[in-house]
């Protein structure tokens, strides 16, 4: 299933919004911009998860995997930003 043949109505709209934010320059800067692989993390089973607390010591049971995903983001970002854990 997709959300093409499931909801051609939202599917449209979506493709819409694509085409506007890749031809318009707007200078909002509450609006994010992110890439293809960033909205198909942020669309998979990862957005099913509550994640309360730090990795490690969380309010919910199951965050195994959160918890590894919010290391390596939390890496990554170090890395890039050149700062210190």
């Amino acid at each position: 299933m997709s959300i093409k043949s499931e909801d051609p109505k939202i599917y449209k709209l979506i493709e819409a919004e694509i085409e506007r934010q890749q031809n318009t320059l707007d200078l909002i800067p509450s609006e994010n911009y992110c890439s293809a692989e960033v909205r198909e993390a942020m669309g998979s089973v990862l957005a099913n998860k509550y994640s309360e607390g730090y990795p490690g010591a969380r309010y919910y049971a199951g965050q195994k995997n959160i918890d590894e995903v919010e290391e390596i983001a939390k890496d990554r970002a170090l890395k890039i930003f050149k700062l210190w854990g």
